[in-house]
């Protein structure tokens, strides 16, 4: 069984993750991949450079992450040439990961895919969870915990599609807008829900 598991920035989604492998989940973590993909002397990083120029490198020659997310969000075309770029490797690399954790035996493989519903499909997978959290906690989150500035923390969020809009199109549903206990309970049930699944399968 591939279940895709997302949630918009700063919703709780790696805490979710992290549980799920604990509980025996094998995980395809969509933003490692990228990461991997755009190391230099990749034909991803090739490509993102040929777009882009050499501005968005840091010294070292590794693309500068907080560089080409500050142009891409104040560029949607930009944006979309990144996604044009970046998106069918993922894919592709994603697939051969979910082959590995079917061969090593895992019955619940999570791909971990914060832009599951802006970039890819949501009908490849078996089941789609959602980790929500209300905009104001997330917009907290990210300006409190992960030091954004508030500007910056408003585009991210506005550049994702809002999480009302994705809770109908998801099987499964985790509210984070509690304590951490709160949210384990939640996503232990809907594991839970995911294993009967997989053992009707």
């Amino acid at each position: 069984m591939i279940v895709a598991l997302t949630g918009n920035i700063a919703a709780g989604k790696s805490t979710v993750v992290a549980l799920f492998k604990e509980w025996g989940a094998g995980i395809v973590d969509a933003d490692q991949v990228v990461r991997d993909l755009q190391r230099p002397g990749t034909e991803v990083h090739k490509q993102i450079v040929k777009r882009f120029g050499k501005e968005i490198l840091t010294p070292a020659g590794e693309i500068d992450r907080p560089a080409l997310r500050r142009l891409i969000l104040a560029d949607t075309r930009a944006r979309s040439d990144l996604n044009a770029i970046v998106h069918p490797a993922v894919r592709a690399q994603r697939e051969a990961l979910v082959a590995a954790a079917r061969a090593a035996g895992a019955r619940i493989i999570v791909a971990d895919i914060p832009l599951l519903f802006e970039a890819a499909d949501p009908a490849e997978f078996d089941a789609v969870v959602l980790v929500d959290a209300p905009e104001a906690v997330r917009l907290h989150r990210l300006v409190t915990m992960r030091g954004l500035p508030l500007e910056d923390a408003e585009r991210l969020m506005a550049a994702q599609l809002p999480s009302v809009k994705k809770r109908p199109l998801s099987q499964f549903v985790i509210d984070n807008d509690g304590d951490r206990a709160q949210l384990e309970r939640r996503a232990r049930d809907v594991w839970l829900a995911l294993e009967a699944r997989a053992g009707a399968a």
